[in-house]
Formats: structure tokens, C-alpha cells, sequence
């Protein structure tokens, strides 16, 4: 799993805790739903740090708590 990978997996588990959709969190987060749309369905594999934070402030989490998950810690580095 690549980090983009995991963050999907991350944004998709943590909507599906607060019943919101993926549309309802780029309501609440102020980003457009077609680019919360094309990263989710992996038509862009980078999401940027700007955006992503605003995703975590809509889910009213701290970006530290965004990952701190096993998914995140068991990442494998991605150069070598």
C-alpha cells in the first residue's frame, strides 16, 4: 500500500464513523467535490498538503491524529 492508498483508506473509514459521505466531507472541509472525487477514486494520486488539511479540519480531527493509525505506521518507505 503507497500513501496515497492509505489516505483513502483513512478518509473513507473515518466518514464512514461520522455517516458522512465523501461529498458531504468536501462540503464541510471547502474543497470542491471533484477533487476530493478524483483522489478518492485515484484519478490523482496526490492530494497536497493544503487540501488534505483542510479534509482533517472538516472531520474536526488535528492532522497528527489523522495518522496516527497502524495503516500510517506500517507504511513502507517509499524510496529505496
Amino acid at each position: 500500500m503507497d500513501i496515497s492508498e492509505a489516505v483513502v483508506l483513512r478518509l473513507n473509514e473515518l466518514c464512514a464513523q461520522r455517516g458522512i459521505t465523501i461529498n458531504r466531507l468536501a462540503t464541510l472541509s471547502a474543497v470542491t467535490q471533484s477533487t476530493v472525487s478524483d483522489f478518492m477514486r485515484g484519478s490523482t494520486k496526490n492530494i497536497g498538503i493544503v487540501t488534505l488539511k483542510k479534509l482533517v479540519d472538516g472531520l474536526d480531527l488535528t492532522i497528527t491524529e489523522f495518522f496516527d493509525t497502524d495503516v500510517f505506521r506500517q507504511l513502507e518507505q517509499e524510496i529505496k
